[in-house]
């Protein structure tokens, strides 16, 4: 039996063999236990070395990591399920950035006006299809569109109209910056687009949203660039892909939305891709008068404002510019009592100037009228298209 007082007589013996007095063997000795501690500590600072390598030549990790925690945020406020967050990929939550909760858009149908037709189509076309997915695949006649494209002048509510869409049917909005695609280094960008379309399927329902789309999908040229040719393909073929499993109609329930005042810039095969085209145009006098209606709701009128002249004078005007024409007729009165109290020292409360804000005039449109100029002396007449 090992005892400890046998197992310390043993291990004293067993020293007796090294003589610790030989100047040979204590060089060697320490020769050992100091090689030994180099290679020790040259494994410890190849491994800090190779870590610190890895994690510093990518050229794209600062950026990455700040998009990680912003969308660490986003998902957070979004509520997405953890085991879901988890499951995506590093060009996902980059992506995640662009990502809207159709509860927090707060445009609704009721804040478009003039546009009641183009609506009711867009709840046939568009707002089914996206809420009742098992309905639209019985039959291969009620394909669900792949692409929407909204055409027509700057200011007409294109933008608006997207969103109102995605708030409808109840869809993550993805606001794609063309930005966030587009990298310098080589091969990010098309890693960056195919994250586009899987991040999509697996928050659908989800309508990706391209805003100015002919400055992404303009018609290509031979002096494109190699990098934008590329991206451009491969989102045209990873669009193509959209296509519904008839086992599983809720499959891809993923739409795109562009918005362009220049349409005739697109390229072919992407008009292809949209057979589902709205021309939003300047309103006409009755939709001018909705509009105004619209804005006006919530303010105070004086008796002599009559919206129906103001429509009359308003001719070709957009919806973007019958709101400011309103704001500054409302800035007026503002205006008024500012330069009253600025020169004067009188100390006054916010009651008293509440008390002096007199209603909106005709007078006061009249002369907002005067400071607002037509969108379409800002740019040039845009000409209805024929999209074929």
């Amino acid at each position: 039996m090992v005892t400890p007082s046998k197992l310390a007589q043993d291990l004293t013996e067993t020293s007796r063999f090294i003589n610790f007095k030989d100047p040979q063997m204590r060089s060697l000795i320490l020769s050992l236990g100091t090689r030994t501690l180099a290679l020790f500590g040259s494994m410890v600072f190849s491994y800090f070395l190779i870590r610190y390598a890895l994690k510093h030549l990518d050229p794209t990790h600062e950026e990455k990591k700040r998009q990680k925690e912003l969308a660490e945020i986003i998902s957070k406020k979004m509520n997405l399920p953890k085991s879901l967050v988890n499951n995506f990929n590093e060009y996902e939550m980059c992506l995640l950035a662009d990502l809207i909760n159709p509860i927090d858009i707060k445009v609704t149908w009721q804040d478009i006006g003039g546009l009641d037709d183009i609506i009711d189509n867009v709840r046939q076309t568009v707002i089914y299809p996206l809420q009742h997915p098992e309905l639209f695949s019985q039959s291969k006649l009620l394909t669900t569109p792949k692409g929407v494209l909204l055409y027509g002048p700057p200011g007409c509510g294109k933008t608006m109209l997207a969103k109102a869409i995605a708030r409808e049917a109840g869809a993550n909005f993805i606001n794609l910056q063309v930005t966030s695609l587009l990298d310098k280094w080589y091969g990010e960008s098309q890693k960056r687009t195919a994250a586009i379309f899987s991040l999509a399927k697996k928050l659908q329902p989800t309508i990706i949203f391209i805003d100015e789309i002919d400055s992404f999908m303009r018609t290509r040229q031979n002096d494109d660039h190699e990098c934008t040719r590329m991206v451009k393909t491969q989102f045209m073929t990873l669009w193509d892909g959209l296509e519904t499993d008839d086992a599983d109609p809720t499959s891809n329930r993923i739409l795109i939305i562009g918005a362009t005042n220049r349409a005739q810039d697109l390229d072919a095969a992407i008009l292809r891709r949209m057979p589902t085209r709205y021309h939003i145009q300047s309103p006409n006098i009755n939709q001018r008068i909705k509009i105004f209606e619209l804005v006006l709701n919530n303010e105070n009128l004086d008796t002599d404002v009559d919206l129906e002249e103001l429509a009359q004078q308003t001719t070709n005007y957009t919806g973007s510019d019958i709101n400011e024409i309103c704001r500054q007729a409302a800035m007026q009165r503002i205006v008024e009592i500012c330069n009253k109290y600025s020169t004067t020292t009188t100390t006054t409360n916010e009651e008293d100037h509440l008390s002096q804000l007199r209603p909106i005039t005709r007078a006061d449109f009249l002369e907002a009228l005067k400071q607002v100029r037509e969108s379409h002396q800002h740019h040039h007449a845009f000409n209805r298209l024929t999209l074929d």
